[in-house]
């Protein structure tokens, strides 16, 4: 096979030769059962699924251009974002057992290891989102079994040495899950760099229209491939058929609005880190920003949602910037077309330890809008935050 780039392979999966006259996408099957043409023949797995619970064509196919796109033996699909963290948590982990994370790890993510791990005897623990791989590897005990990684870090974006910490985790024999969200399985692969899992919600940038709810997981190490693939059996997760095509429409274009949005979401960071409101903007792909040399070194591109630290200021100044925007959507969730806004002071609190901010704390999900408009229109929300301070 030639060595072709992401933008080319994601397409040519749909029109490949040999398979006789078809449309470009596979037709979306709503089926619980599954009829066959004799007894025999009802259990034949070789023929195919034998019941709707198992991933009918649609499915089929986003799992293995997913696949393909992390580098993967296998992928699965899973409903939720939180539902690929969680599951090769409980297919990997143990009473006993010890379990590493960021301190800035997604909120639901938290939850599941303090709320639902702990109770089974499962412990959790969190190390400072801008850690080195020496102070990670020191807080590991000879009970630790896995290191969830989230890099960036949720909300403020922190960076970790991902391929470093992978080597030493793999010597020391502690299982690595990534969630690779902000790289949408395009900017960085995971399982190329030593990483036992990588999950990434669908829901984001694969799906990129905000109206579908879906994970994959994706390994390439047999020994971890077999208990999360029979955890997902007996828990009997799986996606509807239509949200399985809708992923797969998403995933043809991926490339091009994942680094569409990117080059918009850089424009107008570099525009807010030059206004006096603004303390910090917290973007890795942004130059002299915090992880930014990391960033340059392992990414081949960003997401396009970044935090925005302002200069001082209170919940009312923030509200009302928000409430001044047109254009941007107040709502949670990011790598859809449209740009967002979320006010994610409150959020900080769940922390062991807080960051130490100059003011409130703002996330920005640049969408496909024209990035003058959308500075045009934050620029109308500073002049409301100047007057609400």
């Amino acid at each position: 096979m030639p060595d072709r780039s992401d933008r080319t392979r994601l397409i040519a999966s749909a029109t490949r030769r040999g398979a006789g006259r078809r449309p470009v996408s596979p037709p979306v099957e709503r089926a619980s059962t599954l009829l066959n043409d004799a007894p025999g023949a009802m259990r034949d797995e070789a023929a195919g699924p034998v019941y709707g619970i198992e991933d009918l064509t649609a499915a089929r196919e986003l799992r293995a251009a997913l696949a393909d796109l992390e580098g993967a033996t296998d992928a699965w699909l899973v409903p939720s974002g939180l539902a690929a963290v969680t599951v090769p948590l409980t297919a990997l982990l143990r009473p006993g057992d010890h379990v590493l994370a960021s301190d800035a790890l997604y909120g639901p993510s938290r939850r599941f290891l303090n709320r639902h791990l702990k109770a089974r005897g499962i412990a959790p623990a969190f190390h400072a989102p801008d850690a080195s791989v020496a102070e990670i590897l020191a807080a590991m005990t000879d009970r630790t079994r896995l290191l969830l990684i989230e890099s960036p870090a949720s909300l403020t974006f922190e960076l970790v040495d991902v391929s470093a910490l992978a080597v030493a985790c793999r010597e020391r024999g502690v299982i690595t899950v990534m969630d690779n969200t902000w790289a949408a399985g395009l900017a960085f692969r995971p399982l190329a760099h030593g990483v036992d899992v990588s999950v990434q919600a669908v829901t984001k940038y694969v799906g990129g229209h905000s109206d579908l709810l879906m994970d994959s997981i994706a390994v390439s190490r047999p020994a971890i491939a077999r208990p999360i693939a029979e955890t997902i059996e007996d828990l009997g997760w799986r996606v509807s058929p239509d949200d399985a095509w809708l992923a797969l429409r998403g995933l043809r274009t991926l490339p091009l609005r994942y680094a569409e949005q990117a080059r918009s979401a850089l424009a107008v960071a570099q525009w807010l880190r030059t206004r006096p409101e603004v303390a910090r903007v917290l973007y890795p792909a942004l130059p002299g920003a915090p992880g930014h040399d990391l960033w340059a070194r392992d990414y081949t591109g960003a997401a396009s949602i970044f935090g925005v630290v302002m200069t001082g200021g209170s919940e009312t100044a923030a509200h009302a910037l928000m409430s001044a925007l047109e254009l941007f959507g107040l709502g949670y969730s990011w790598g859809g077309f449209e740009s967002l806004i979320t006010h994610e002071t409150g959020q900080l609190a769940f922390r062991k330890t807080a960051p130490a901010l100059a003011g409130e704390l703002l996330r920005l999900h640049i969408g496909l809008e024209d990035p003058t408009d959308l500075i045009a229109d934050l620029e109308t929300g500073l002049a409301a935050w100047n007057r609400a301070r």
